[in-house]
């Protein structure tokens, strides 16, 4: 069992930043990979950035390559985000999904085991 929680959420200004963390507990397996996706309301959930645990290899959504950055903290089991120059369309729920043996398939919403409950983030134009 993993358990996923999500902080750092909130209200921001466009072109503004803000850092959100995904704290993990339980078993994270080194064929594991984290991500994190987002859902706007009447919207799919969508990929936005994932990285491995052993390796640290990252993969990016177009939309926010370049402005968003994965990272992980393995001794701490921690996931983050830190996102700069934010648009209002980012506006979302924030969720990071864990997929504990990774097969290639880092946006597809239904290869994550785990999810947390997500943590609003509203970008304000």
């Amino acid at each position: 069992q993993v358990q996923l929680v999500e902080s750092g959420g909130g209200l921001v200004q466009a072109g503004g930043s803000l850092r959100l963390s995904c704290a993990a507990s339980g078993l994270i397996f080194s064929s594991s990979i984290v991500a994190w996706f987002r859902q706007a309301p009447g919207k799919e959930r969508e990929f936005v950035a994932a990285i491995t645990w052993s390796s640290g290899k990252t993969y990016y959504a177009d939309s926010v390559r370049g402005r968003f950055t994965v990272s992980r903290d393995n001794a701490k089991n921690t996931v983050h985000l830190q996102m700069i120059s934010v648009k209002p369309e980012d506006t979302a729920v924030y969720y990071c999904g864990v997929d504990r043996f990774f097969s290639g398939r880092y946006s597809y919403a239904q290869e994550y085991d785990y999810w947390g409950q997500g943590t609003q983030v509203t970008v304000s134009s």
